[in-house]
């Protein structure tokens, strides 16, 4: 299977799979920051995981800008736009699509 296609299958995954979680409690209890709040911090667990991701998101920012530059990697505005609409599962592998898009530019240097 090509690289690509594997990033787009898991840009699909990263975006159904916490969807699939979210959107039934945001129709549950609408959008209660409060209680969103309340529940993500609601024990050491949980904040180990929201640290977790808070981390891979901010390491994920850093790459992308480092990565997005020596690359001239075109449409790289959309990785934070789905970081901060859906999270790093979004995010990593779009970022990897558009850098392997950037890769098979033709005329582009193979590394």
């Amino acid at each position: 299977m090509r690289k690509k296609a594997v990033y787009i299958f898991l840009c699909l995954l990263g975006l159904w799979l916490p969807y699939s979680q979210f959107v039934p409690w945001l129709l549950a209890n609408g959008l209660n920051v409060r209680l969103l709040t309340a529940e993500l911090a609601g024990s050491r667990l949980a904040m180990f995981f929201v640290w977790d991701v808070v981390v891979s998101a901010a390491t994920l920012a850093i790459f992308l800008r480092i990565e997005a530059q020596s690359l001239r990697i075109r449409h790289v505005w959309l990785v934070p736009v789905a970081i901060v609409t859906v999270g790093v599962s979004l995010g990593l592998p779009l970022f990897l699509y558009l850098r392997q898009r950037a890769l098979e530019e033709p005329g582009r240097l193979k590394a």
